[in-house]
């Protein structure tokens, strides 16, 4: 896509679609638009029990926009996950944004290394989620406990997963219509999410904050 540029990234997520490449190597980016859309409702996720220890117990430090770089770069090589769909093209464009503000990442870091994390675009009151990994036990996990923790603290209204998955089921996952999506993120945009509202904060607050939006 010649030309297109994190402005036109964020006029492709305001309007309800994303970009995604075939493969790691492939220069081509192409938009999606699923018919079915995933979100995690912000005021009903679920966290299974023994996660909700885990996260508890705080076995990694909860670092944001630390390595976010890093954190891209390893959710499109780590070792165990098939083909990407994060070539170079969308690295570019997600640093750009990371640059201006508009993309942050959630990251689980462990004697001294990265061991796990996520990023996403924040727009308004959106946050969307693109990518996770995990290199410990849970990592990817706890990390996705504590952005819900961050958005509800920070005023969003809407986690857009992009797609449903098995993983993502657990944790109160759902999928709905383009045309119900595109209504909850007319009115998300409307709205103004803070994602450095909150300052870190340890495992029991964040489940505090999630416990409390329910």
């Amino acid at each position: 896509m010649p030309g297109f540029d994190a402005d036109d990234l964020l006029d492709c997520y305001r309007t309800g679609v994303f970009p995604m490449a075939d493969a790691r190597e492939d220069e081509e980016i192409f938009l999606i638009d699923p018919q079915l859309r995933g979100i995690i409702p912000l005021n009903s996720m679920h966290i299974p029990h023994r996660l909700a220890r885990r996260v508890r117990s705080e076995p990694f430090t909860i670092r944001i926009d630390m390595a976010f770089s890093s954190v891209v770069s390893q959710c499109a090589t780590v070792t165990g996950r098939p083909e990407t769909w994060i070539n170079a093209g969308i690295e570019t464009l997600y640093g750009e944004l990371f640059r201006l503000g508009r993309a942050h990442s959630v990251e689980c870091w462990q004697d001294g290394d990265l061991v796990g994390g996520l990023y996403g675009v924040s727009l308004g009151g959106a946050f969307f989620g693109e990518s996770m990994f995990s290199t410990r036990t849970d990592a990817s996990k706890v990390a996705l406990v504590h952005l819900v923790a961050r958005l509800i603290a920070g005023g969003y209204s809407l986690l857009d997963t992009q797609f449903m998955t098995a993983h993502l089921s657990q944790f109160g996952a759902v999928e709905i219509p383009r045309a119900a999506y595109r209504q909850k993120l007319k009115l998300a945009l409307k709205g103004s999410g803070d994602f450095q509202r909150m300052p870190d904060f340890g495992g029991a607050a964040a489940l505090q904050v999630i416990s409390q939006a329910s």
